[in-house]
């Protein structure tokens, strides 16, 4: 076993983002734990599909309140990473393992992967015979797949995952298609490159909130094991025993509440989750507190625990926290308008243009009003200064990246 050459974080200027120890807490951390030592995957990585996996498999009757709003505890995820050298599918190889013990008809019927189209995602839980399994885990090692097909004229995937985050009651809105499905409980792990992810999320789906609703981890191969055996039987028995306990209590927990130190805690917390950030960081950001509280109900669950406690949103917010940087650096030098980001990208490169230069840059065939946009929106932000120079004959304006 060898330490592997660690790759190069997105942004040059920030270290990796460090995993706080109390995201390892209780039997989530214990699996990653046991796991670790016989994997290249990332611990980030096992542990989100850990709790991804879980949250489905529960089902939809464990939950959190906000107002006359129920929380059930499905959640996306979305990790980011080097094409195969990150070992992104082999940090499900695991989990999927251990809860497969726990549920081995949820394991082979309702854990797929093909978002092809919406209708065919509400088709797959659609509403039918009485005590129809309507969990449905959705793991897509090509998510960039996805988002092409959100691109398409027509296609309703992007609305119906933001329903089936937000309520689970699903249909296409059209008169001529009757299909639909309500109380549906679906979960989505998806993997993508930080190429893939800002090349095709485009910014319908960052002001629809759909990004909003992904926690986003940047992941990475933890190690280099030429041979890896998986984990022995014996330290993997134990634990899926632990984890068929936390389900069965799971099964009838309910509504979950804060206990009174935790609700003090959630007041502390409470600012800085909801500060709103600029640009597509901001966008990508904007359900943190119901990410957190999701997150902590599971960890509190796993503990077969009937309220969250401080060590459940402590484990939740050091998750987050994870979640956070990695957005600040897949997304926080983005602007989310593409061509203003392939402008600023441009004066990066120690170059200073003019509006004729970055015409020919852009193609003459671009919009001259959608230009301008971008410019404004850089200049805004202040990430572009613009200065207007005498020539011989017309005055122009040269446009420079910001120190």
């Amino acid at each position: 076993m060898t330490t592997d050459n660690v790759p190069h974080a997105p942004c040059a200027d920030r270290p990796w983002p460090k995993l706080a120890q109390e995201a390892r807490y209780g039997l989530a951390g214990h699996v990653v734990g046991t796991i670790e030592p016989h994997t290249e995957a990332d611990p980030v990585a096992i542990l989100l599909h850990i709790l991804v996996g879980f949250g489905n498999l529960i089902g939809s009757g464990p939950h959190f309140r906000v107002e006359h709003t129920l929380h059930p505890l499905r959640l996306f995820t979305c990790l980011v990473g080097e094409t195969s050298k990150a070992r992104k599918g082999t940090a499900w190889s695991t989990p999927r393992h251990l809860l497969a013990q726990v549920d081995p008809s949820w394991a082979q019927d309702r854990v797929t992967s093909g978002l092809s189209s919406g209708e065919g995602l509400i088709a797959a839980v659609c509403d039918g015979p009485v005590g129809k399994d309507k969990r449905l885990l959705v793991v897509e090692e090509e998510f960039a797949q996805v988002l092409k097909v959100m691109r398409r004229d027509g296609s309703i995937l992007s609305p119906t995952l933001r329903q089936a985050w937000d309520t689970g009651n699903l249909s296409p809105l059209t008169k001529n298609n009757p299909i639909r499905a309500t109380g549906a409980h679906i979960s989505v792990i998806g993997h993508i490159t930080r190429e893939e992810l800002l090349r095709h999320l485009t910014e319908t789906e960052q002001a629809n909130g759909l990004a909003n609703r992904f926690l986003w981890a940047l992941v990475r191969r933890s190690k280099k094991i030429p041979n890896p055996t998986g984990v022995p039987a014996s330290q993997l028995n134990p634990l899926a025993k632990q984890l068929q306990q936390a389900a069965a209590a799971a099964g009838a927990a309910g509504e979950l509440k804060r206990s009174p130190a935790a609700e003090t805690l959630w007041c502390d917390m409470y600012a800085d989750l909801s500060e709103g950030k600029p640009g597509l960081l901001g966008a990508v950001l904007g359900r943190a507190e119901a990410l957190v509280m999701r997150l902590a109900c599971l960890y509190a669950l796993l503990d077969c625990a009937t309220a969250v406690q401080v060590e459940h949103l402590e484990a939740a917010a050091a998750l987050w926290q994870y979640a956070e940087e990695s957005a600040r650096q897949i997304f926080g030098s983005s602007t989310g308008n593409p061509l203003a980001d392939r402008i600023k990208t441009a004066l990066e490169h120690g170059r200073e243009m003019d509006e004729t230069e970055i015409h020919n840059l852009l193609g003459r065939n671009m919009k001259a009003a959608d230009i301008w946009r971008a410019l404004d929106l850089l200049k805004q932000r202040g990430l572009v200064t613009a200065e207007e120079r005498q020539t011989a004959g017309r005055p122009k304006t040269v446009w420079r990246v910001t120190n």
